[in-house]
């Protein structure tokens, strides 16, 4: 992540850039990667593995927007109703509070999906799981990219 010469990365006043490579190792089943956030919005990349699925749950205060980079991946409404499989370029958007789970359908290949979130100011943003955890919360491995260049880590350009 850099800063453009004119303001504070992750400010209002100025702008943030970043770049993104999927890193060389993955200790779990799933990575998240920031990409760069305001208060208004946020990018991640999330890397999944077979086993990194999530549990069915909603967001107050959040619209979520996912679209596949590499692999495909699988969402899934109240009732493990698919709601739809997706490929390379291909995603979802979902308004704050409607109910979803997704799971990587890929085979032999990591799922890389592109995750967009945009805040509403009025309102606290807020997870809310209708069902157990799948996965431990723990176990997810996040990545700041500004924190990883500072410290020369693989996760970037």
């Amino acid at each position: 992540m850099t800063a453009a010469p004119s303001g504070k990365p992750g400010t209002a006043s100025g702008y943030v850039t970043f770049s993104y490579r999927k890193p060389d190792t993955l200790s779990g089943d799933k990575m998240i990667i920031e990409l760069a956030k305001s208060r208004l919005i946020r990018g991640r990349i999330q890397v999944v593995r077979s086993g990194g699925e999530n549990n069915l749950h909603s967001h107050d205060g959040m619209d979520g927007f996912w679209m596949v980079l590499k692999g495909r991946v699988r969402f899934y409404g109240p009732g493990d109703a698919v709601i739809g499989e997706f490929g390379p370029h291909e995603g979802i958007l979902l308004p704050a509070g409607e109910q979803y789970w997704f799971e990587s359908a890929s085979e032999g290949e990591d799922l890389e999906l592109l995750q967009m979130a945009a805040f509403d100011p009025r309102m606290p943003v807020r997870r809310v799981d209708v069902e157990p955890l799948r996965l431990d919360p723990d176990a997810v491995e996040v990545v700041d990219i500004a924190t990883a260049r500072a410290k020369g880590s693989g996760a970037t350009k």
